[in-house]
């Protein structure tokens, strides 16, 4: 019986001191300083939007980055995506990450991230992780547009929260985007996206986004983009302006613009791009990068007409 009063005993005076400790509600007053204007470039930069279509084919691409900051800190990274057809060309699956980045900061730049070290640092990291279902709803006809939804996760695998590199939570995003083209050339009609010499498209996307900050707080955002788009046969341009807007209203509302040059050479995609930071993202950003495009519904199909 002692020893039974005794463990009791023992259990509660472990017990007692967390029971006791209050739950304290966050102050929505105070900003949390988990944004992007205090992180590197891919803690959560503006989400590249989706032009109101899915990817129809397996698209693997592998990139490098070179970020230069407006205080003077570097980051380069190893950037892969790819985006998989899920049976048809109206679901796909996305996944992407920068595989790995090796930053150098400076003093200035450790000051408005509210680092304490007194000699620039630099390392290298691994980054998040990021899924995403994207879902064609309506395919254009003649007077009304593309509209594609997607669904978006941002993962928690990107390290370094005491460098101000990565944010060390989840986030997740919703956003539809709806375009528009039109085909220009010598005897083709509006519609005739095959035998057009020149693709000029139109998009727009809004959307929510949330990540997690600290004590049960999150910050929730506006998402919105406009872009525009002209293809002929071998190259295509690519010109977007973009953002997020947080509640916190304290480096969590970053817009940016983006330009990206494309090759279209068979299936492959040589491609450069040009990012510029104009609010609460203080980075240029320089990509290269490598495309290859397989159509795996096609080569499906005629494994079973083979049948």
């Amino acid at each position: 019986m002692r020893r039974h009063i005794l463990f009791i005993l023992l259990l509660l005076d472990a017990v007692f001191p967390y029971a006791a400790v209050p739950i304290v509600p966050p102050k929505l007053s105070e900003s949390t300083g988990i944004a992007p204007a205090f992180f590197g470039p891919n803690a959560l930069p503006v989400p590249d939007m989706l032009d109101g279509r899915t990817q129809p084919a397996l698209r693997m691409e592998l990139a490098t980055d070179g970020f230069f900051g407006y205080e003077k800190d570097k980051t380069a990274d190893l950037y892969a995506r790819v985006n998989i057809p899920l049976w048809t060309d109206r679901v796909n699956l996305s996944v992407w990450m920068p595989i790995m980045e090796w930053y150098s900061m400076t003093l200035e730049r450790q000051r408005t991230c509210r680092l304490q070290d007194k000699e620039p640092i630099q390392g290298h990291e691994a980054g998040d992780v990021y899924v995403s279902t994207d879902i064609q709803l309506l395919k254009a006809r003649k007077y009304t547009p593309d509209i594609a939804f997607r669904a978006a996760l941002k993962t928690a695998s990107g390290g370094s929260f005491d460098k101000a590199r990565y944010f060390d939570s989840p986030g997740y995003w919703f956003d539809v985007a709806v375009g528009k083209s039109m085909y220009i050339g010598k005897g083709v009609s509006a519609m005739d996206n095959e035998n057009a010499f020149l693709e000029l498209r139109l998009a727009g996307s809004l959307g929510f986004l949330c990540w997690q900050t600290d004590n049960g707080r999150q910050n929730d955002a506006l998402m919105y983009g406009l872009q525009l788009f002209a293809k002929a046969k071998y190259v295509s341009l690519r010109a977007t302006w973009g953002g997020y807007m947080g509640w916190e209203k304290s480096g969590d509302r970053p817009m940016s613009i983006k330009a990206q040059v494309n090759g279209h050479i068979k299936g492959f995609e040589p491609f450069v791009a040009y990012q510029y930071g104009i609010k609460d993202y203080p980075f240029h950003q320089l990509r290269i990068g490598l495309a290859y495009n397989l159509d795996i519904l096609k080569y499906k199909k005629s494994k079973v007409g083979d049948k």
